[in-house]
């Protein structure tokens, strides 16, 4: 029987460093638990939402914690469009080298990041013993089919393994309205 896994939308959100949180949110601003999220130690932030302002446009986005590294930006195709961006890469977390930037504004002050925004590749978080069970290897591209009213298969899927992480596929808000992915889905890899 095929094993099957979680599938989560993820909206465009920001993930921000310990300076651009004090820089937006005031000296000594930390970001505040508001739900924990399905991977471990992720959280939605109960601060309120940055505003994100493109050459043509700008749109609200919630800050995911706790803080990383770097500013990143993760916005659908739709939602890069809207901002007036172009050339936004398709790229793993973390790969921002090269991305576009753009202005972040929230109650306390703005800042401009020159790189950082990307639309996230699809991906499955597991850990050692998911990978082991599905057959599958870390950075290995996998297709997964949604089981939804509109059943998709996605092509181009990376597997993330770390035992840090739980199993579940994420995917933006424009691959979820293409599956019609809403509520509690669940996907199975196409071998």
């Amino acid at each position: 029987m095929e094993k099957k896994f979680l599938v989560e939308t993820s909206a465009r959100h920001i993930h921000l460093t310990k300076e651009a949180v004090e820089v937006l949110y005031g000296a000594g601003a930390e970001l505040t638990v508001k739900k924990m999220l399905s991977q471990p130690g992720q959280f939605a932030t109960a601060n309120e939402k940055l505003t994100l302002i493109g050459p043509k446009g700008q749109l609200q986005a919630s800050v995911l914690g706790p803080v990383r590294k770097a500013n990143q930006i993760e916005l659908s195709f739709t939602d890069a469009r809207a901002l007036g961006l172009k050339d936004v890469p398709v790229r793993e977390s973390g790969d921002v080298a090269g991305t576009p930037g753009l202005k972040i504004v929230g109650p306390c002050g703005e800042i401009e990041i020159t790189e950082g925004v990307i639309i996230a590749k699809r991906h499955i978080h597991m850990t050692t013993a998911d990978a082991a069970e599905l057959g599958v290897s870390d950075k290995e591209i996998v297709s997964v089919k949604l089981d939804t009213a509109r059943p998709l298969i996605f092509g181009d899927v990376v597997v993330r393994v770390s035992d840090s992480f739980a199993l579940a596929m994420h995917i933006d808000t424009d691959e979820a309205n293409a599956a019609c992915a809403f509520g509690e889905v669940y996907g199975t890899i196409v071998k």
